[in-house]
């Protein structure tokens, strides 16, 4: 089964005022706040605050829902209009007094609260971007909630004598319902964020529910689990279908012309001629569902109130270049890149460039891939930084990558390496994308490609006097496909090994 990484990687998430109009347009807020501005002192409530029957066709009607237009069927205009009333109520835009609470003189027994404009209807006008959200997310913590409840029919009969449901009977457990739905959106935002994801960002419904239920180390699925992940498919259809009217994801439901086929897939799972429920050739109608950039924002919040190390671009712009380095080398590269676009628009070019070059010293296991960012940082700042690229001229660690950048941006009378220097960058470029990316096709065709120009190359750097030296060497004899030339490089390893002291 899948599990979140202990960091997750950045999202690059839009603007607060963005995500704030973002959340006012989803259609379930916005008749939430369309009912708080049309309720008022008469609008009739139930003890518990929702809408009485009597006056849902003019909540309805205020909403322009009328069943059997755009699509509506009898009685979802007001399903429709009681939910977002609850929604309303749920995220303060209005206020349903307690009868208990209410003043002396009054009919005692009386059923129906008083309804008053809530306080967060306010924020909706003149709040800021992060008030509006902060309403948004009180509506997606109801939505949330509703949609881990059970069918509603069920919950009634399975209510027992006194009001109590009957969570045995129902077989139904609130908290591993809510913890499989949190998982579920955990995986989809890590696929999201995450190195590889999806030009669109969608994921077929199937692979999402097996994230949930597959062993990682599983081959060939079990009947069993096959069942489980067909009955998972079902539940997150559901769900998907609650949570897009608040914006949290874009989903594409699984075909209904294949509900039916599900079904038997799970009956027949017992059977050993079950299949997968999925269609390799059309995926799609098994269900695609993507966060939207408003669920982005709404699930990293959800993890980071649970605890969860969850960063965002933009978070490292006020920290030194130091943190700056150590952090970025395990982001994906793209995060990398606008982690660090962010970081100098705050700083003048030589000074971030002083800043970055001292960040970038260092013998320790990270310095390669500290500098490698250093590199990739450098590449952003303009020549007036040059200054601070010749200070480094003659340091050992940077002044490779300092001639480098000099060589790029037409620098003149830059003094030419020593043969020493232009090994130690090559051993320190190599341990750096040994770290960024293990043993990745890129790096085994950047090791070849340097075996093949320097056909003595392994006589020479095994004396390379860097901490990552014997490392690098191994790295190159387990990725050359050129089983002499892998051999060369594993004895070049083991002499760069004894020489350590």
């Amino acid at each position: 089964m899948s599990q979140s990484p202990a960091t997750l990687p950045p999202v690059l998430l839009h603007s607060d005022a963005e995500l704030a109009r973002d959340a006012l347009a989803t259609p379930l807020l916005s008749r939430a706040v369309r009912l708080a501005r049309w309720a008022g002192p008469g609008t009739r409530v139930g003890a518990g605050g929702e809408l009485v029957d009597e006056q849902l066709p003019a909540a309805a009607a205020e909403l322009g829902l009328v069943d059997g237009e755009d699509g509506l069927e009898p009685g979802d205009a007001a399903a429709y209009a009681s939910e977002a009333w609850r929604v309303a109520v749920d995220t303060g835009l209005v206020e349903v007094a307690d009868p208990d609470d209410a003043a002396d003189g009054e009919e005692e027994g009386a059923e129906e609260g008083t309804v008053t404009t809530g306080e967060e209807l306010a924020l909706i006008t003149s709040g800021a971007p992060q008030d509006v959200l902060g309403v948004w997310l009180g509506a997606l913590d109801a939505v949330f909630a509703d949609a881990t409840v059970p069918d509603l029919d069920d919950l009634v009969d399975a209510i027992q004598e006194g009001g109590e449901i009957d969570f045995a009977e129902l077989g139904w457990d609130p908290q591993a319902e809510a913890e499989f739905l949190e998982g579920v959106l955990g995986n989809l935002y890590l696929l999201t964020v995450g190195e590889g994801a999806p030009d669109d960002g969608a994921v077929p419904l199937p692979a999402l529910a097996a994230s949930m239920i597959v062993p990682d180390d599983m081959g060939e699925p079990t009947d069993d689990i096959l069942e489980q992940v067909s009955d998972a498919m079902m539940r997150l259809d559901d769900q998907f279908r609650m949570l897009e009217p608040i914006g949290l994801v874009a989903y594409q439901p699984v075909d209904e012309a294949l509900m039916a086929d599900i079904d038997e897939t799970a009956d027949a799972a017992a059977g050993p001629e079950s299949e997968p429920p999925v269609d390799d050739e059309d995926v799609t109608r098994y269900g695609m569902v993507r966060l939207t950039p408003l669920g982005l924002y709404g699930v990293r919040a959800r993890m980071l109130e649970a605890g969860v190390d969850a960063p965002a671009v933009g978070d490292l712009a006020d920290k030194g270049a130091d943190t700056l380095l150590d952090a970025t080398g395990a982001f994906p590269r793209a995060a990398a890149q606008a982690e660090i676009e962010g970081w100098l628009a705050r700083r003048e070019p030589l000074d971030a460039a002083r800043e970055l070059l001292s960040a970038a010293r260092g013998g320790d296991e990270g310095a390669p891939l500290r500098r490698l960012r250093c590199q990739q940082a450098l590449s952003l700042v303009g020549v007036t930084a040059e200054p601070a690229l010749r200070e480094v001229l003659d340091d050992a660690e940077l002044g490779g990558l300092a001639r480098v950048w000099l060589a790029e941006h037409g620098a003149t009378d830059v003094p030419a390496p020593s043969e020493g220097m232009v090994f130690w960058l090559t051993i320190d470029t190599l341990a750096a994308q040994l770290a960024a990316e293990g043993n990745s096709e890129e790096l085994r065709a950047l090791v070849e490609g340097l075996a093949a120009q320097h056909s003595g190359f392994f006589a020479a750097a095994w004396r390379v006097e860097h901490p990552a030296t014997a490392e690098v060497l191994e790295a190159m004899g387990r990725l050359h496909s050129d089983k002499k030339v892998a051999k060369e490089a594993r004895k070049a390893a083991f002499k760069a090994r004894s020489q350590q002291p």
